[in-house]
Parts: structure tokens; sequence; C-alpha cells
């Protein structure tokens, strides 16, 4: 994954466990055709499938541009790990990133920072691109939840390459689904203190993702750098309707750094 300068718009899509083998093959079918045909210039697009969809997806996406991603990883390249997936698995499978540290893998399968920092570096050491996933848990301060997740991020991290291409996907947890999502204006105060806060890593783009839809990219004057869609997206329509909208907004992404 190329992260140029000026910075691009970025969107993701996880399709979580939705969708069945079919239906995920129809959805990338589907998605293709948006590539070929309404992806706009400075917009890069990821998926991230179920990991029994990914060699489908890698087939239905072949020759566009849209990028693989896979929802998890183990942290060792080889061994009796049964039921786990190496990175060095998912490369061979035409993965480019993987989503690391969501909020459901902390909550449902407990793990914990120094799990997440150990699955970033096998990341990181096998070429993939981090989708890093932050959040704070409760509603606070805009300072206070930048420190917060600056204290996921710093776990995660430790030890890795500052220059290593990453996407950290900020989630506030409680804005997960919530009938109140965040505000713009909370998004945009947290969106420049992380950035500030990540201001030493220059190939570290940052993506907001709690409830996002169309019509929030452009409200937050490119304090970050695109949405990461959740079920929003799985009407490929919409997610067609959100990309227009993030075309519309690459000029104001544009800065160096």
């Amino acid at each position: 994954m190329q992260l140029e300068v000026p910075r691009r718009v970025v969107i993701g899509v996880s399709l979580k466990m939705y969708m069945g083998l079919a239906q995920t093959k129809s959805w990338m079918d589907a998605l293709a055709g948006v590539a070929a045909d309404a992806l706009p210039d400075g917009v890069d697009l990821f998926v991230i499938p179920s990991f029994l969809s990914l060699r489908d997806s890698r087939d239905s996406l072949a020759g566009t541009p849209v990028m693989l991603g896979a929802q998890d990883v183990f942290w060792e390249d080889a061994g009796a790990f049964t039921g786990e997936i190496s990175p060095t698995m998912l490369v061979e499978a035409g993965c480019r990133m993987v989503e690391i540290g969501h909020a459901e893998r902390r909550r449902l399968f407990g793990e914990t920072d120094e799990v997440v920092g150990r699955k970033t570096a096998a990341a990181i050491r096998a070429g993939l691109v981090p989708v890093l996933c932050i959040g704070e848990e409760a509603r606070m301060e805009p300072a206070q939840a930048v420190d917060a997740c600056m204290r996921q991020f710093r776990a995660a991290t430790e030890g890795t390459d500052p220059a290593a291409p990453l996407l950290v996907a900020w989630e506030p947890v409680w804005a997960i689904g919530a009938a109140e999502p965040a505000s713009p204006d909370f998004i945009r105060a947290v969106g420049a203190g992380l950035r500030a806060a990540l201001g030493d890593r220059a190939a570290t783009r940052l993506i907001y993702g709690g409830s996002a839809g169309p019509g929030l990219l452009r409200q937050l004057d490119g304090a970050v750098d695109g949405l990461f869609l959740g079920r929003f997206a799985h009407d490929i329509d919409n997610l067609r309707r959100v990309l227009a909208e993030a075309g519309e907004c690459v000029s104001p992404f544009s800065h160096a750094g």
C-alpha cells in the first residue's frame, strides 16, 4: 500500500461475519464494478472480508485498485497453533493489509495490548500494512480521548520501525452502533490531537470509524484521512455515495506531512 504525500483519502470496509461465502462473492463482484466506474482519483479503497472469502475476493478484485485485507492475524509465521492464520499466509492469499486490535477482539477474546503489539510487529515484518484499531471505551473530553488512544497506540507499536506504513483506525468504543454517535466537533478535536501525537510517523494515516456514513467526511475538514465503514457499506449503493463524497474531499486532505 503506497501512502503518498499529499495525503489521499482512505475508505475502508469491514464485512465482519455478516456475509456467507456466496453473498461475499456477489458483493465483491459488485465492488469491482464500483471500482471500475466510481472510484474517484485520490481515493484509496480497501476491504476486509472473512478468512474463508479471501481467495474469492482476491479473484473478484483482480485488476482493480481495491486493496484486500484480513480481519485478524497470528504473531508467528508457522508452528503448532491450531486454528490460527499467519501473516505469511495472508500475504500468499493476496492480502496487503490486516486489521489488528479491534474492540470486539479485545472484549470478546481477551486480546491485551501485548497481544495487539505482537500481532502488529508480525504484520509489519511480513510486509503487511496493519490497520491498527484504537479507541476510548467511554465518553470523555477530547484531550482525555487522545491520551487513552495514544496509550494503546504506543503499546501496539513499541519497537516497530517508525517508517513502516501504518493505518490507524480510531473507533471510539462507545460510538460503535450508538444511537447518538460522536459529533463532528468531537471527531475534529480528537483527530487533530491524534495527528499531532502521531506527527513523527510520516507513513501513518488516520481514519475514523464508529457509526460513520455519508455527509460526515466533508464535516471533518481534513482532521482524519478517511473513514472505516461497517454495515452501512454492506449496501453497495451506500458505499458508492461515500466514495463520491470522498472524491469531493480530496483537496482538503491534500496537505504535506
